[in-house]
């Protein structure tokens, strides 16, 4: 006889207290239950069931068998609903959390395609600029760029992006142009306040020296692109994603502020809770965003 059902039959005599309702639960007969038993315990060479007329109760080796029989049990069934899941089509609503500027300038053009693509799939993009937690806050993923904190969270990378440090010409033509990193406790500094270090600049010298510059800075917000905006105002010294600032360094709206320096390398990051499988709907996005990003500097 099958090993799995004989495991099954005896588990759920014992979850349902004797063979009757165990042979209504499993959908066969009284006798079949009670025959996938016996063979059990024959191969096993030992008893697992106290029969009485009254009612049936695992004896002390059967209590043993059923707790690993349930585990082995309930492993078969996660592995079956995890192949009918991976072969599913994606469908469901599916919750992102994403940076706004990032969500603003490279994911929502992308979105109808991927919706054109899975149209049983419905999404909430939802734009903040502070550490969400996934699985508290119900999300189903998260983008991310930078450092990845230490978590538990499964990540896989979509792209990469670079920092620097950038002002406009009006503010260089007024307040100079530094020439070395420890020039910018000088200078007039823009940060973002959602970052996890504070008003810290981790920067990159030319001898591979890892720097930090701490100072008050003369603005402070949590959204990139004031910063930006800020930046090409006038107001001062920017440290933002190249994939922020590119086209206003394009029009000449800004400039690096100290070119020689090491290029700062951002990976930029689908996040997602763990577990054994990954939801279609998750898995058929963040392929759909490697594939889009794939072979492309747009976001350099």
């Amino acid at each position: 006889m099958d090993r799995l059902t004989e495991m099954e039959a005896f588990a759920t005599v014992v979850d349902q207290g004797g063979f009757t309702d165990a042979a209504k639960k499993m959908g066969i007969s009284k006798s079949a239950v009670s025959k996938h038993v016996s063979s059990l315990e024959a191969r096993l060479g030992a008893r697992l069931l106290n029969r009485t007329t009254r009612r049936v109760s695992p004896t002390e080796i059967g209590l043993v068998y059923y707790d690993r029989a349930r585990r082995v049990l309930n492993d078969a069934g996660e592995a079956d609903a995890l192949v009918t899941s991976m072969q599913s089509a994606p469908s469901g609503l599916l919750r992102i959390s994403v940076a706004t500027d990032f969500g603003v300038n490279h994911l929502s053009p992308l979105l109808g395609d991927f919706l054109q693509e899975f149209p049983d799939v419905t999404v909430n993009m939802v734009l903040n600029n502070r550490y969400v937690e996934l699985i508290s806050e119900g999300f189903d993923m998260a983008i991310r760029v930078g450092e990845l904190e230490d978590s538990t969270l499964r990540a896989r990378k979509l792209a990469d992006t670079t920092r620097r440090m950038i002002g406009a010409p009006s503010y260089f033509e007024k307040f100079g142009r530094p020439q070395k990193i420890d020039d910018l406790n000088e200078h007039k500094l823009l940060h973002y306040s959602n970052q996890a270090s504070g008003n810290v600049w981790k920067i990159t010298a030319p001898s591979g020296e890892k720097r930090q510059i701490r100072t008050a800075g003369w603005l402070t917000v949590n959204d990139g692109q004031s910063l930006l905006n800020a930046a090409i105002s006038g107001l001062g010294i920017a440290y933002l994603p190249s994939f922020l600032f590119r086209d206003a360094m394009d029009k000449g709206l800004v400039e690096e502020a100290i070119p020689d320096l090491p290029t700062e390398k951002l990976g930029i990051y689908a996040v997602y809770p763990p577990g054994r499988f990954t939801q279609p709907k998750v898995r058929s996005f963040i392929d759909f965003l490697v594939a889009k990003f794939a072979g492309t500097d747009m976001l350099f």
